[in-house]
């Protein structure tokens, strides 16, 4: 089914004269790494599914400057964000839904400085909405009672303050939610915030992502829940280096939701 889907472009809404209900900001890890692309296709499947109207920028879209400006370089941050700005005002984008929340906290918080104010959402604050109205089913499926851990993305949870959105699609999913010690406003990064992900670390006694996927094992769980292209890596990683593949997944709630529907 996955091959049939359409994903339509602004360009194309534009010539038609319409407008979409919300523009899917796919990003860069969810537009080339081979892993986060799986969860941008489970994310389209649910907004297929839910009949949302939404369509992407394609090659319009530009990476929206988060890791520039996060390792310091504000004026590269400035001229990518500006770029974007323009292409999203010239279509008049209202609502913006991403699935990564680097993207989603720059969009958010950063854009309106330059000009850009557009409702942002994270993918699982849209989901849940589209629970809440009714339009998406999220039942059990596969995933009813098996031990789930839920790792907190630092932009969306520290920073923009939502813990919510992804443990009661957790719960919906019927799952058994268990928490590592540190969670929610306590929560530990992965280790890849802040532009680490595309640098080794420095000297240290311990990788962060280890110590944090320590955690996740301790709970036992037989998923470790992410919403986050970039946690997803360092924890798969992590997953790895404690040759737990074959016991411990890690997959974005997108991807639960997906996979317990079969869609």
């Amino acid at each position: 089914m996955s091959e049939s889907i359409k994903v339509p472009t602004m360009a194309e809404y534009m010539a038609q004269g319409k407008q979409p209900e919300v523009l899917f900001w796919v990003g860069c890890a969810g537009s080339f790494d081979d892993r986060a692309k799986k969860i941008s296709k489970a994310f389209v499947k649910l907004l297929h599914n839910a009949k949302v109207d939404f369509a992407v920028l394609g090659t319009e879209e530009s990476c929206t400057g988060d890791p520039a400006k996060r390792a310091g370089n504000e004026f590269l941050f400035q001229m990518q964000a500006m770029m974007n700005i323009q292409v999203l005002n010239g279509y008049e984008i209202k609502k913006i839904v991403t699935a990564c929340p680097h993207c989603f906290n720059t969009l958010k918080n950063e854009y309106p400085e330059l000009g850009g104010n557009y409702v942002v959402m994270h993918h699982t604050q849209f989901l849940k909405s589209l629970l809440n109205e009714g339009r998406l089913k999220v039942a059990g499926g596969k995933f009813k009672g098996k031990r789930i851990t839920f790792h907190d993305p630092c932009y969306l949870g520290r920073a923009n303050n939502e813990y919510e959105a992804p443990r009661e699609l957790l719960e919906k999913l019927e799952v058994e939610l268990v928490e590592m010690k540190r969670c929610k406003s306590r929560g530990l990064c992965c280790g890849a915030g802040g532009a680490q992900m595309f640098k080794e670390p420095e000297e240290g006694n311990k990788d962060v992502n280890i110590e944090r996927t320590e955690e996740a094992i301790e709970t036992q769980p037989e998923v470790i829940a992410a919403g986050c292209p970039f946690c997803n890596t360092m924890l798969t990683d992590g997953i790895k280096a404690k040759e737990k593949e074959t016991e411990v997944a890690v997959m974005d709630i997108a991807e639960m939701i997906a996979n317990a529907e079969d869609l």
